[in-house]
């Protein structure tokens, strides 16, 4: 975009930031770069695979300017630069930078003491070249707002067009085209119009993702007289693998299922959809059985049939922890499977805590997987806590994490609330323990059981 001043010979044309050739004279300059750097023309953004030596790019080039406030006026309100840096350095002197449109090489006006060989060199050329797609285009805008120009736009023979103009104190300056240049704009413009429409088009695949398996959660509750109970999922991204459910099982029960799927976003995604079509599924199946004892380790008979049917179905070490528990609602007796997932934590009505430890492996690791089921009594005033790690591991600034204390904590601070009214309570305490960005899915189910 611009070259270093001061040179009295010689020009040097900078491309967003980085110096591409030195000749003396602009024609030159384009022969050179179509010769050894024309991959570069229009965009230095050099984080390829494989390049080795240290990034390096032009940071600044000095302009010298009796009045500056004058000249950043000049730049910005008239040729429509921003101004970068405006600092009053320790020794008090004035550090002001502007940047043009594109590009991140700055130009640093600077006013020198009357007195320097600084001074003498205002109202020179600088040397400084910018380049524009359209010469004849610019120079027309420029000479509208007032910008004084030597001459009109002047054609060369080896290709290029440039035109010179002058700031209020004389320097001057070259604005400078090539056809070479221009399509290189033009190509670089369509290039990023394509990227943003493909970008467009993800997000929105994204958003209508997000909003199918929105449908994947509960969309209605089954009744239950002796248990109040709610569940949400936050998601860190727009889909991702976390999973909860309420389930009819008849026969005055209901099932309560929370789980985590390995991975994050999309793939994750789909690894739960495809759990949670099996667990409905079989479900539907074992309990819609008329003649089949329900006390005949059925939960164990579904949850081997989903391990089974998980496995087969997936590729690589795909797995999920899962939490599923079966409450009679006239018994109020909870049967519960936990597949290698977090504890789900039972708050008693004196404040005594109970952990649902792991009865099990993880579903979808292993083909030969057995289950064991645990049993236990509710009580009015009981509150049961199901969640996924995203809600313990979140972490603060100091990457301390939230930890089970808290949550026990909290739930015995908020164990009269209602279901819902708790999970609120609980995502709000975890979301001031950890305001940054969400690393991982958030699910909790909050249970409580109540007379009849």
């Amino acid at each position: 975009m611009l070259t270093p001043a001061g040179a009295s010979c010689s020009w040097a044309i900078i491309i967003d930031g980085t110096i591409t050739a030195d000749s003396s004279f602009p024609g030159a300059i384009i022969r050179s770069v179509n010769g050894h750097h024309s991959h570069n023309h229009a965009h230095r953004c050099s984080f390829l695979p494989g390049r080795e030596d240290p990034y390096l790019r032009l940071g600044t080039v000095s302009v010298f300017v009796r009045d500056q406030d004058r000249s950043l006026q000049f730049f910005v309100d008239e040729l429509g630069f921003n101004l970068a840096i405006d600092h009053r350095l320790p020794s008090g002197d004035r550090w002001l930078t502007v940047i043009p449109p594109d590009g991140t090489a700055m130009i640093a006006l600077i006013a020198p003491p009357p007195e320097s060989e600084e001074y003498k060199l205002i109202g020179r050329s600088t040397h400084v070249v910018f380049l524009t797609e359209d010469v004849v285009a610019k120079f027309e805008e420029w000479r509208r707002r007032g910008i004084r120009f030597q001459s009109s736009p002047q054609p060369h023979c080896w290709g290029e067009t440039s035109a010179v103009f002058e700031d209020p104190d004389g320097n001057s300056f070259t604005l400078l085209c090539c056809d070479e240049l221009t399509l290189e704009v033009q190509e670089q413009r369509r290039a990023h119009a394509i990227k943003l429409e493909a970008e467009r088009r993800n997000n929105q695949e994204l958003e209508n993702a997000r909003q199918v398996q929105a449908r994947l959660f509960p969309q209605i509750q089954p009744a239950a007289a002796t248990l109040e109970y709610a569940g949400l999922c936050i998601q860190a991204r727009q889909v991702g693998g976390d999973y909860y459910d309420f389930l009819d099982l008849g026969r005055e029960r209901l099932g309560l299922m929370i789980a985590d799927v390995a991975g994050k976003g999309t793939p994750a995604a789909l690894l739960m959809a495809n759990l949670q079509a099996h667990l409905r599924n079989q479900c539907a199946i074992y309990w819609n059985r008329p003649f089949t004892p329900f006390a005949l380790e059925q939960p164990q008979r579904v949850l081997a049939a989903v391990n089974r049917l998980f496995r087969e179905n997936v590729t690589g070490a795909a797995y999920a922890t899962l939490f599923f528990a079966e409450y009679n609602d006239r018994t109020r007796q909870l049967r519960y499977a936990n597949c290698g997932h977090p504890p789900a934590i039972l708050v008693r009505s004196d404040e005594s805590i109970e952990r649902l430890n792991s009865t099990t492996t993880v579903v979808g690791l292993f083909n030969q997987w057995e289950c064991a089921v645990g049993e236990l009594q509710l009580s009015p005033g009981d509150t049961l806590a199901l969640y996924t790690d995203g809600l313990t591991e979140s972490f603060n600034a100091e990457g301390e994490e939230f930890g089970e204390e808290r949550l026990l904590e909290k739930l015995r601070q908020c164990r009269e609330l209602s279901s819902s009214n708790l999970l609120a309570s609980l995502v709000d305490e975890v979301r001031r323990f950890s305001p940054h960005e969400q690393h991982d899915d958030i699910t909790l189910i909050v249970a409580r059981c109540k007379g009849e």
